[in-house]
């Protein structure tokens, strides 16, 4: 199982990356946002948390291995929690996500069917699906989202993983988003999810 890559970026084309890595260069499927966020970093060596699948229909003999690649594990995670909405594959999946992950999960937070709407390959029904199955689960995703905690000096993936452990300790989830909001407004830069924790309990 190949979960993670790093490599210099040799080429980013509209729907892949390609990696190299030693000898070898590595084709790696990527959604939109993370092609607009890689396109000028051409040389520069980056890692990409990826998922190893077998693409295509066994009945026909058309088997395809592929790489998807996302910058954080929470992209990953998220990826795969919509893959499992009914009507929602790989694919279509990779697809849509052409705003940041917490952009996203907002508007499933928010039952906002008409924003989920826009997406590439995503219509009103699947729409509806996507919040009626999603949710409830999305909360920790939507974290660093159109909101203070943005513009704060906490990297999206360490919000997220901060607000998952505060929840894990016993706080509400909305009790863990108002702690990590304030913490988020003294300005300063965390780069752990350990200084995070620090600083809300310090508060």
């Amino acid at each position: 199982m190949i979960s993670k890559l790093t490599g210099k970026i040799a080429a980013v084309f509209e729907e892949r990356v390609v990696l190299s890595i030693g000898f070898m260069d590595i084709d790696v499927l990527i959604s939109e946002y993370t092609r607009r966020q890689l396109q000028l970093r051409t040389g520069e060596e980056i890692s990409l948390f990826t998922i190893f699948y077998i693409d295509g229909n066994p009945a026909q003999g058309r088997l395809t291995p592929k790489l998807l690649g996302f910058q954080t594990e929470t992209e990953r995670n998220f990826f795969e929690l919509f893959c499992k909405v009914d009507g929602v594959g790989s694919k279509k999946a990779l697809g849509a996500m052409i705003w940041p992950v917490s952009d996203i999960a907002v508007a499933i937070e928010q039952q906002d069917a008409k924003t989920l709407a826009k997406l590439p390959g995503i219509g009103p029904a699947t729409a509806e699906r996507i919040i009626a199955k999603l949710r409830r689960t999305v909360p920790k995703f939507a974290m660093g989202s159109k909101d203070s905690l943005r513009n704060s000096g906490i990297p999206a993936d360490v919000l997220s993983e901060a607000f998952q452990a505060l929840v894990v300790l016993g706080h509400s989830e909305a009790n863990a988003r108002q702690k990590l909001e304030k913490v988020s407004e003294s300005g300063k830069a965390f780069t752990s999810v350990q200084e995070v924790l620090e600083a809300v309990y310090r508060n």
